[in-house]
């Protein structure tokens, strides 16, 4: 599980996990929010999203820094093993800061309070307010509530909790989103409905709900006109977007990504995740026909094994998935390409093994998220039998790591000589002549140049490998602005 303090950077500079931190507030009179964000893409989104409407509602500034903080809210994900542990260790401790502050606001947001419920407060009773992912947007009203209650106290508190499914609804409660630096994220549909067996977002994030089509196009061209030229669309099952048009039709993914292409000023496009049953033909055709479409795809496997696919309920074959990539490294030879595999699941034999891990050799994947299979409450898989050693999983995982990491290395390698596309995101810490940004495969390029320059798009030779994910190069040409 990944653990991070949410502060806005204005750029993500090293990589999509690297966090700039702000300068720390220090003066009292400001109400502080601190926020920790546990795990994916869409958890930092919402805290984004939370921050903004807490800013908007009752004037909250984030702070790094838990101790200074007025109120602590803890956005959870429950997609490995003991997350439900690890969230009341983490509130064991704010705990503390609230016997010292009594008037302190803790809540818990994300996947395992929509798991939890009621359940938090019961453990944790210093919990003031639990919410779920979809419900979110109704923080300001909870600490209305909560602020009331403490003024004038009933006899009988009432228990601030509310993780529904109310569908999209947030979505028309939230702010306008804030701009830092040329990336934005922007959130497209929520929950999934593909109920794959070892999997909890169906239950933590409900079924698959799509934003309207004029709301997704009128945020992200807000977001243009305000300086953003890279938008990563969000999704639990980001390519299964079905969203509704003004004339109550339906816009698909790739129409989606054609519409987005058209907003001026947006001169790169991502998205994640996607699944393989929605990566279509059509979807393909648009890394054909639009430039804009990064040469990166991150598109899930799970596993290369027919037999383990199946037990995981993905309701695809391997040849499935090697066919559509053919047929995408065919229009884009360059792609680089990433994907998620659980080790370790329930039945994995030693052939199933050596079948996944030849197929990473096959489609040569640039990197992976890959962990030892976490079994989850509630999901079917938790009730299959497993007898492989933890050893024998772990020893699995270092093996399949390590293939991915060199060929990591060697696609970072194979840069050297080569003109790169790269997003100009912010001058050097360092030395204020050198400027730094992202290439289409998300490594981090530096080079000599102007700061006038900072968010345009540049071709550059590079010329130097640093390491894996850092490279230097020369300008070759500077792009207009695309605005």
């Amino acid at each position: 599980m990944t653990v991070q303090t949410f502060i806005p950077s204005a750029v993500k500079a090293a990589s999509e996990n690297t966090v700039t931190q702000p300068t720390h507030t220090t003066d009292v009179s400001i109400k502080k929010l601190y926020i920790e964000t546990q795990g994916c893409q869409m958890n930092e989104y919402d805290s984004h999203r939370m921050a903004d409407l807490l800013g908007d509602s009752h004037g909250y500034v984030l702070t790094d820094n838990p101790n200074d903080a007025d109120i602590l809210l803890m956005n959870t994900c429950s997609i490995r093993e003991k997350a439900q542990e690890k969230v009341f260790s983490g509130l064991g401790r704010w705990r503390k800061l609230k016997e010292q502050n009594p008037d302190l606001v803790i809540g818990v947001g994300g996947c395992v309070a929509s798991q939890e419920g009621d359940n938090i407060q019961k453990r944790a009773p210093y919990v003031d307010m639990v919410f779920g992912p979809q419900t979110l947007h109704r923080l300001p009203q909870m600490l209305d509530q909560h602020q009331a209650q403490v003024e004038k106290p009933k006899k009988e508190k009432i228990k601030l909790v509310d993780i529904s499914f109310p569908d999209i609804e947030k979505f028309d409660f939230l702010p306008e989103p804030r701009v830092e630096g040329f990336k934005a994220f922007v959130s497209i549909m929520e929950g999934c409905s593909k109920y794959c067996s070892f999997c909890v977002v169906p239950y933590t994030r409900g079924e698959e709900v799509s934003r309207p089509l004029d709301d997704v196009l009128a945020e992200i061209a807000g977001l243009a006109e305000k300086g953003v030229r890279e938008i990563s669309l969000l999704g639990q099952n980001v390519n299964g977007y079905r969203g509704e048009t003004f004339e109550g039709e339906i816009c698909t993914f790739p129409e989606l990504l054609r519409l987005v292409a058209e907003i001026p000023g947006i001169g790169r496009l991502r998205y994640t995740t996607s699944h393989p049953l929605e990566f279509s033909d059509d979807l393909i055709q648009c890394y054909r026909d639009l430039p804009q479409m990064v040469s990166h795809l991150h598109l899930p496997v799970q596993s290369g094994s027919n037999d383990v696919l199946q037990a995981m309920k993905r309701n695809h074959t391997i040849d499935v998935y090697i066919d559509k990539i053919a047929k995408l490294r065919k229009v884009r030879p360059d792609m680089h390409l990433s994907s998620d595999f659980i080790i370790g699941f329930p039945g994995e034999t030693d052939e199933h093994f050596a079948e996944t891990l030849q197929f990473i050799k096959d489609l040569d994947f640039d990197h992976s998220y890959s962990f030892v299979y976490s079994k989850r409450p509630g999901t079917p898989a938790s009730d299959l039998p497993d007898d492989t050693p933890e050893q024998v999983k772990k020893d699995r995982l270092a093996q399949v790591q390590q293939v991915i990491k060199q060929s990591s290395i060697d696609k970072t390698d194979a840069m050297l000589g080569k003109v790169e596309r790269v997003l100009i995101e912010k001058v050097s810490d360092k030395d204020p002549n050198v400027l730094v940004g992202t290439a289409d495969n998300t490594r981090l390029v530096t080079f000599i140049g102007d700061a006038t320059w900072v968010g345009r798009f540049a071709e550059i030779e590079i010329t130097e490998i640093k390491t894996l994910n850092l490279v230097y190069g020369e300008l070759l040409n500077l792009e207009p602005d695309v605005a």
